[in-house]
């Protein structure tokens, strides 16, 4: 087998959503290893038990990806990792781990991080990275407050790194194909674009005592910046999405996916006012404080987007667990990670309809094709997912969580980017940071 041979069949397994896996071990090995290492990306992983492991495993397909170190504040995570990393054939005699992500980001041969941890330690992280002279691949949502966001975007052209931020969706086919029949305005005038996020599967943890943190866990790293508290088994690990220390609820979870493509295909800014209304419906009995259950509508110049959440049910519009339908005079346009198609509207003199469209490719391997090839090329304009965009979408979906928080119609000024309510400014457009963790200033901006 040719190297270019195994990098078309490769790109063929990828773009058909198969693992790279299906290729034979021993020639993965063989030309991976010809690959010039002026070629080669040296990762390292901080937050590796869920989307962390999934973006390594994923970087771990595309030729000349080497991982060199991992970090989790969970030893029995990261022992569990080292393990998976052997049954994967990576020399793990190569691979340095840490408890503190502090040390990874000195370790010299690494080019790039991904930043898998709970939310509250994007930001930090990810400017830590960029002045250690990483590029960074940092999860979704990137900040968890509007300031952390704008933060982040300083870091990023200060420091001139290449970030790409994890919503995946921005690669995959399907959706980019989706948002350019949109632009075609063969839907007509498009008055509404509803998304909804309907997650039976997702449940909190029962409400339980504090205790003491499991052995080998380190519950202050964990904490980091977030207020600190008491040990708690429902807060941690997956279930910190549910608590405001760390994180947004379905908002910020799903939310930067899904409304990224609502602003996205409507070509959008930011809205003018935002309102909120919901609670905790499904499981008013279990351990969470973001809501299970909420809507949120914003106002934007030439339309409106309407927000549904809710836990504990699948069936959404359309039957759907999640989607974004852009309804046009002429038609609707439904696209979700199943596909995409176009509904008649039978009133409407110039009706359309297209017949679903199945996705093709793999979205989150696309992704991180991307990144590498950014990676070696330093062409910023060329990422599918900066963190300019990731910022932007983080943003809106904080606007809807407080306008929950405060159950006020609030009113974005867009020329000075913040509420026109300073009070409401004042308590919810950044978060403070605790435990001797301070957010970076980024000098000239």
């Amino acid at each position: 087998m040719s190297r270019r041979k195994f990098l078309q069949q490769s790109a063929a397994l990828a773009g058909g959503g198969l693992l790279l896996s299906a290729i034979d071990n021993k020639a993965f090995a063989i030309f991976k290893n010809r690959i010039m290492p002026s070629d080669q990306i040296n990762i390292g992983a901080i937050g590796i038990k869920g989307m962390g492991w999934s973006n390594l495993t994923a970087a771990l397909r595309v030729p000349g990806v080497n991982v060199v170190a991992l970090c989790d504040v969970d030893k029995n995570v990261l022992d569990a990792r080292m393990a998976d990393l052997a049954k994967m054939k990576v020399d793990t005699s190569k691979v340095s781990t840490y408890g503190d992500y502090r040390k990874l980001l000195e370790q010299k041969d690494i080019d790039a991080v991904i930043i898998g941890t709970p939310d509250h330690w994007h930001a930090l992280m990810m400017v830590e990275a960029c002045q250690a002279g990483k590029d960074v691949y940092v999860e979704k949502p990137v900040g968890n407050s509007i300031e952390e966001c704008r933060v982040m975007v300083a870091a990023q052209q200060r420091y001139n790194k290449v970030v790409q931020a994890g919503q995946w969706q921005r690669s995959q086919q399907h959706f980019r194909d989706a948002v350019d029949f949109i632009r075609t305005g063969q839907l007509g005038n498009i008055r509404t674009v509803k998304v909804w996020c309907y997650q039976g599967w997702m449940r909190p943890e029962p409400k339980v005592p504090d205790s003491a943190p499991p052995p080998g866990f380190d519950y202050d790293m964990w904490l980091g910046p977030a207020p600190k508290r008491p040990y708690n088994a429902s807060r941690s690990h997956f279930h910190f999405r549910w608590f405001w220390d760390y994180a947004g609820g379905l908002m910020t979870d799903w939310g930067v996916h899904l409304m990224d493509y609502a602003v996205f295909g409507m070509n959008a800014d930011v809205p003018k006012s935002v309102s909120a209304l919901g609670g905790n419906f499904a499981y008013p009995d279990l351990s969470q404080e973001t809501p299970d259950t909420m809507g949120a509508l914003y106002e934007f110049d030439k339309f409106n987007l309407i927000w549904d959440h809710a836990m504990g049910i699948d069936n959404g519009l359309f039957g759907k667990d999640h989607g974004i339908a852009f309804i046009g005079n002429n038609g609707t346009l439904e696209v979700d990670r199943g596909g995409w198609e176009v509904i008649e509207e039978r009133q409407s003199k110039n009706k359309v309809k297209v017949e679903r469209k199945k996705p093709t490719d793999n979205g989150l391997q696309k992704h991180w094709e991307n990144f590498t090839n950014v990676v070696k090329s330093r062409k910023m304009e060329d990422l599918n997912c900066s963190i300019q965009t990731g910022a932007h979408i983080a943003t809106v979906c904080q606007l809807g969580n407080i306008a929950f928080r405060t159950q006020k119609k609030l009113i974005w000024d867009k020329d000075k980017a913040k509420f026109t309510d300073e009070s409401v400014n004042k308590k919810y457009f950044g978060k403070a940071y605790h435990n001797g963790y301070k957010l970076p200033k980024i000098s000239g901006f």
